[in-house]
């Protein structure tokens, strides 16, 4: 739950009034996928690694006056991969970011739902 509210929280804090907020789920055998999008400013190519860095900012001076500690993409990148699971960002400059994460996955019988 955490990594889902710090994505979102980054997505809304950067998406502009109005902008959308889009939530994806892809299951496969051994995995779901959740990609959660927004229509933000973007982020250039050569920081899209960093941003799961502890206190990385893309732009300091609108970051300073929006808030945050940059903290939260580094903990959900924690989180996930103690799970065995992956995290990445895709984006286009100027439409917008999308935060990717993959998790290991396995359905389980019924019998074991108790």
């Amino acid at each position: 739950m955490q990594v889902l509210d710090n994505i979102i929280s980054n997505a809304n804090k950067y998406s502009p009034d109005g902008g959308q907020i889009s939530f994806f789920l892809k299951k496969t055998a051994d995995q779901i996928e959740i990609s959660i999008s927004d229509e933000g400013l973007g982020i250039p190519e050569e920081d899209l690694d960093k941003v799961f860095d502890r206190f990385f900012r893309v732009d300091k001076a609108r970051s300073r006056e929006m808030g945050g500690t940059g903290l939260g993409l580094a903990i959900a990148r924690e989180v996930i991969e103690a799970h065995g699971g992956r995290i990445w960002a895709e984006s286009n400059k100027r439409k917008g970011t999308t935060v990717k994460f993959t998790l290991p996955y396995s359905d389980l019988p019924e019998d074991d739902w108790e």
